[in-house]
């Protein structure tokens, strides 16, 4: 193990599939990735903890799950910095001595209350997006202030495209006429290119963090990475041998939500009259975008080499959730407990990663929360022992791995907001626990739970729900006490633990924290 503090280098895209990286899917060109993955450790089951991106990554960047935070929906946030329930990664890494910069996308929300929120950690920030978008953090670079006309022309060519870019136009997309460097993401990518070739700090460890917009949609992909691929060798997306969802937790929140609803029917009309080819395109340039991320990370990895900031360092690769991509009858975006919206892409890399391990793949159960352990742990902080995660360099493991739904969010005050629906998996089984209808009235009616069981080694795709199979009654019972369990042990430890010892009662078996460290936890 290393004596000096390994520089950290955070690598993320946004909802970039699992199954979306070169080295498991031959279909897709990412050689940068492929190298982190040929030379680390590949985290195959890992999950999310919510399928959608506000929650995700702050359960990811605190450490707790979302229902611990509060943070359930993307309409969601923690908004207020006196009440913060830990120091987020950025902030623990600074406090860890590392210089701290952030380039890219966080979606703390924080905006919402706070007219100059804080960059929680960050000392370098840039944003790819307007002072007004509601992203803005304190002394943060943004794009609309220096570069207004190429943030102009990257929206007017996706004027079309709707909320989030994720309308039928978003998906279909184009091939973009905005140069490179405009795109907000390039943008990003070059504004960390050139921190990296003059503000760098010789004298403290780096925590970089490199964070892009897509390839969630729009898809206006730049056009030397659509040609990267061939119409003919895209293969057209498989769908079930029914045509409505039915008795699924996404049918429930359909059930619930009109926006969700009218959302789903308008793209299912347009994808149900397109052509294979047509059909096709969308997945192409789904690819190119993460081909293009690829090779903005591949420049920053080149340049940190050469700058001898990878002779000790940790790469983490990772995304906060995937895209379904027109499965299910022409679903698309996230919002479901499904493997292709619920895993995400982990890797870890680099010098630091013992060389035992480099070049494998590790199938234990992981989590997005695991990553704030792992980080503190590599940074010589002590343990916050109320997290639910563990270290991903460690040998402890857990059974199954957690993730949380609870609809799409309300957007407007008399919204309704979905009671909530729970995924237990293991890498051979996936229980979905819920509870249709609204969270209002949701007390007087738990006995009217509902279930989906799938066996993933044999039904990849979740078609076959097998909950009221009574032949696998003993694993539905099983996966279901697990679920519980594994709720209440983790809802019992934090992120407030009250007690006249501190947090000592949860140090008995790990006591990696001395009493005064544990203060730094709250």
């Amino acid at each position: 193990m290393n004596t000096t503090k390994p520089n950290i280098i955070f690598l993320m895209t946004d909802q970039q599939r699992w199954d979306c990286i070169g080295r498991f899917n031959r279909h897709i060109k990412t050689p940068t990735l492929d190298k982190l993955a040929e030379q680390g450790i590949v985290y195959s089951q890992a999950v999310c903890q919510a399928p959608m991106c506000v929650p995700s990554r702050t359960s990811m960047m605190f450490g707790y799950y979302p229902s611990q935070l509060g943070v359930r929906t993307n309409h969601g946030g923690l908004y207020d910095e006196h009440l913060l329930p830990s120091d987020p990664l950025p902030e623990l890494m600074r406090k860890a001595g590392y210089q701290t910069a952030g380039f890219g996308k966080t979606h703390w929300n924080h905006g919402e209350k706070n007219p100059d929120p804080p960059t929680r950690g960050f000392e370098v920030r840039a944003v790819g997006l307007a002072r007004n978008s509601g992203h803005y953090e304190q002394g943060a670079v943004m794009m609309g202030d220096v570069e207004p006309e190429g943030l102009k022309a990257y929206y007017e060519e996706t004027k079309d495209f709707g909320g989030g870019e994720e309308n039928a136009n978003g998906y279909i997309g184009c091939t973009s006429r905005v140069p490179m460097h405009l795109h907000r993401d390039g943008w990003v990518a070059e504004q960390c290119l050139k921190f990296l070739d003059e503000g760098v700090d010789p004298d403290r460890p780096l925590f970089l963090y490199l964070s892009f917009l897509k390839p969630h949609a729009g898809f206006n992909v730049p056009k030397e990475f659509e040609d990267l691929y061939n119409l003919d060798d895209i293969p057209d997306i498989p769908q079930p041998p029914w045509e409505e969802e039915r008795d699924t937790h996404l049918a429930a929140t359909d059930e619930v939500s009109e926006t969700s609803r009218q959302q789903y029917a308008e793209k299912r009309q347009v994808w149900e009259n397109m052509s294979p080819e047509e059909r096709k395109r969308t997945t192409l340039r789904y690819w190119a975008n993460c081909s293009w991320l690829d090779h903005y990370f591949g420049r920053a990895l080149e340049k940190l080499e050469r700058q001898g900031r990878l002779d000790n360092a940790l790469i983490v690769f990772v995304s906060d959730h995937g895209e379904m991509l027109g499965e299910r009858r022409f679903r698309f975006s996230k919002y479901c407990l499904y493997e292709s919206s619920v895993r995400v892409p982990m890797i870890l890399a680099g010098s630091y990663v013992p060389a035992e391990r480099r070049g494998t793949i590790d199938d234990r159960p992981a989590e997005l929360v695991d990553l704030v352990p792992t980080l503190a742990e590599v940074a010589g902080l002590p343990r916050n022992p109320m997290l639910p995660g563990l270290s991903l360099l460690g040998e402890r493991q857990r059974v199954g791995t957690f993730c949380e739904f609870h609809g799409k969010g309300a957007s407007g005050k008399t919204s309704i907001h979905s009671a909530p629906s729970f995924m237990w998996r293991k890498k051979d089984w996936k229980l979905i626990i819920y509870l249709p209808g609204a969270i209002e009235d949701a007390i007087s009616r738990v006995d009217r739970f509902e279930g989906e069981l799938y066996r993933l080694d044999e039904d990849p795709n979740e078609w076959r729900n097998r909950y009221d199979d009574e032949t696998y009654a003993a694993v539905r019972e099983r996966m279901t006490a697990e679920l519980l369990m594994h709720l209440a042990c983790v809802w019992s430890k934090g992120p407030h633990f009250y007690d006249r010892h501190g947090v000592a009662a949860l140090e008995s078996v790990h006591r990696a924290a001395s009493p005064e460290a544990a203060k730094d936890f709250r």
